[in-house]
């Protein structure tokens, strides 16, 4: 993630030991036949491969996706890390030095307030806490396999921030946050996000033949039978025809997975982000990768001889043009400098709390104050 001035810093973050399996371990789908796993095998499904790079390259509708994995050590008095800051960067941290990043905090690790408008934030956080805080005057702290979806719409400033709660042991942050496009009728919507708290996702456990797991996290999208929390409203993953699905799959050493097919139209890639080696049908892929795949095809995923895990992102695409400059993504340059004229004069309606980089009390559990004064805690 290149650095920036935190005011205007993108934000970019985008799963805590995984979530409860909410659906049978039994699959809803009928497993290949060994003649149908054959013949996927053999199919050329993949149209690319490329390394994983920082960001993660993505396809219309989705505009890119980062994966943060910090190894924070024990917290202090005020959360931030009970160690040494010297030799780092403050406020543009994003060296990784000792295994862990600043990013744009200088107390507390993760990124104080800063604007964005035109599309959404799909933050999946794997282990570890952020704390939230918006214009809105919207608060929450969520992860440990929750995840937080942002329209933000016609603007909203926001600070994502990593307590370091624990003080007598470390603190690991696993997360990956994913920005997701809209198209222009829907860029200036009304900003709001919605808590999908770990134990509303639902998984499925599927074994191959030989009795190799997969596991597989639905995000967005569907799989079988499995139906996650609605998107908010105005989001392109609310649409059925969009095809949207977010999916991460944990794979046991050798073990086989039919991937469905998607509908014809939709982009689809696969990062695989932990493991040593994979199959996808007839190529063979090492770690470190993004895999698209051709429009339409289903795909034998076969596993290599260490534990797997890969993100699925597919949609239909947008299909219109997209203008970008820092946290604002419209579909012109006059739109984006429209966009930096509003926030100048507005605020995006200005910012409620008393420092840039606000955090919750150490005790606090997992919770959504939304602006209305609805407040939820994780179940």
């Amino acid at each position: 993630m290149p650095a920036m001035d935190r005011r205007t810093a993108l934000g970019i973050l985008a799963v805590a030991p995984a979530a409860p399996v909410v659906a049978a371990c039994a699959r809803t789908e009928p497993s290949p036949t060994s003649t149908e796993e054959a013949a996927l095998a053999a199919q050329d499904v993949v149209r690319d491969v490329a390394p994983l790079g920082s960001p993660w390259e993505t396809l219309d509708p989705f505009l890119f996706c980062v994966h943060h994995d910090d190894a924070y050590p024990a917290g202090n008095e005020r959360m931030g890390p009970a160690a040494s800051l010297a030799g780092r960067a403050i406020g543009r941290d994003f060296a990784g030095k000792d295994g862990w990043r600043m990013y744009h905090g200088d107390v507390v690790p993760g990124f104080p307030q800063h604007p964005h408008r035109g599309f959404e934030t799909v933050t999946v956080v794997r282990r570890g806490l952020i704390d939230h805080a918006d214009s809105l005057g919207a608060a929450a702290r969520y992860g440990r396999g929750d995840v937080q979806w942002l329209t933000a719409g016609s603007g909203i400033v926001h600070a994502e921030m990593f307590p370091l709660v624990e003080r007598d042991a470390p603190n690991p942050l696993e997360l990956f946050q994913i920005w997701l496009n809209l198209p222009r009728a829907d860029k200036l919507a009304d900003p709001r996000f919605v808590m999908m708290w770990g134990d509303t996702i639902p998984r499925q456990l599927v074994r191959d033949a030989a009795g190799r797991s997969t596991e597989i996290t639905v995000v967005a999208g569907r799989f079988g039978e499995l139906r996650p929390p609605a998107p908010p409203p105005r989001s392109w993953a609310a649409r059925a025809d969009a095809d949207v699905a977010i999916w991460t799959l944990k794979m046991a050493p050798g073990a086989r997975f039919a991937l469905p097919a998607a509908s014809p139209g939709t982009s689809r890639a696969l990062y695989f982000f932990r493991g040593s080696a994979l199959r996808v049908g007839a190529r063979r892929v090492p770690a470190g990768q993004r895999i698209t795949l051709r429009d339409g095809a289903a795909a034998l995923l076969e596993n290599g001889p260490d534990e797997a895990e890969i993100l699925l992102l597919q949609g239909r695409p947008i299909g219109e043009p997209v203008a970008q400059h820092g946290p604002f993504v419209m579909t012109s340059m006059a739109e984006v400098q429209q966009a930096f004229l509003d926030y100048r004069r507005t605020g995006f309606g200005g910012w409620p709390w008393p420092s840039d980089d606000p955090v919750h009390a150490r005790a606090e559990g997992r919770f959504a104050r939304y602006p209305d004064g609805r407040t939820e805690t994780a179940g």
